[in-house]
C-alpha cells in the first residue's frame, strides 16, 4: 500500500548544498527545482539573473509548495555570485558537457566543504565565466543521439549521486 507523506520512513536531513541556477526562466523549471531540491536536502537556491520569474502563483504547480520551504535568493550579476562563492569556500561544481569536463561518476566532494552545483539555463547552458572558477565540471553519461537532457531531469540525477 502506498503511503502518505506523513507515514514515510525517510530521515529528514539538509546537506551543505547550494543548488546556483544560471539564468534559468522556464517557470515550470524552477517550481521542479524547489520540489526537487527539497526532496534532496538542499540547503539553498541561487538564482542567477535579472527578472526571475519566482511569482509563487505560477510556480506552485509543479514546486508543490516546496518553494515555501527552500531557502532561496537571487542574485542579478555574475560577478556578485563568483565573489559569494570564492569567498565562501564552496567547491564548486559545474554540471555540464564540455571538453575538460568528466563522467558524473567521477566526482570527487571533499569532506567538510560546502557545495556549489551550478546548473545552466535551458537554452544556454552554463556561461563560460562559471565554467572558469569551477573547482569540477561534470557530465551525465548519455547513449542516444541527443547532447542534453531536461534541466531539472540533470539536477536530479547529480543530487542522487551527491547525497547517495
Amino acid at each position: 500500500m502506498q503511503l502518505t507523506h506523513e507515514e514515510n520512513q525517510f530521515e529528514r536531513k539538509t546537506f551543505p548544498i547550494t543548488l546556483v541556477c544560471d539564468h534559468i526562466y522556464f517557470q515550470q523549471n524552477i517550481g521542479s527545482l524547489f520540489r526537487i531540491s527539497e526532496a534532496f536536502g538542499v540547503e539553498n537556491i541561487i538564482f542567477l539573473g535579472k527578472d526571475i520569474p519566482l511569482t509563487p502563483r505560477k510556480i506552485n504547480k509543479t514546486s508543490r509548495s516546496t518553494h515555501l520551504h527552500v531557502p532561496h535568493t537571487v542574485m542579478e550579476e555574475t560577478t556578485d555570485l563568483v565573489a559569494y562563492l570564492i569567498e565562501n569556500n564552496f567547491e564548486i561544481i559545474a554540471l555540464e558537457i564540455a571538453s575538460n569536463s568528466k563522467p558524473l561518476k567521477e566526482v570527487v566532494l571533499p569532506d567538510n566543504q560546502k557545495i556549489a552545483l551550478l546548473i545552466g539555463s535551458e537554452i544556454d547552458g552554463i556561461s563560460d565565466e562559471l565554467l572558469k572558477i569551477s573547482n569540477q565540471i561534470v557530465h551525465i553519461n548519455m547513449f542516444g543521439k541527443n547532447s542534453s537532457m531536461n534541466v531539472v531531469q540533470a539536477a536530479s540525477i547529480a543530487l542522487y549521486e551527491f547525497t547517495s
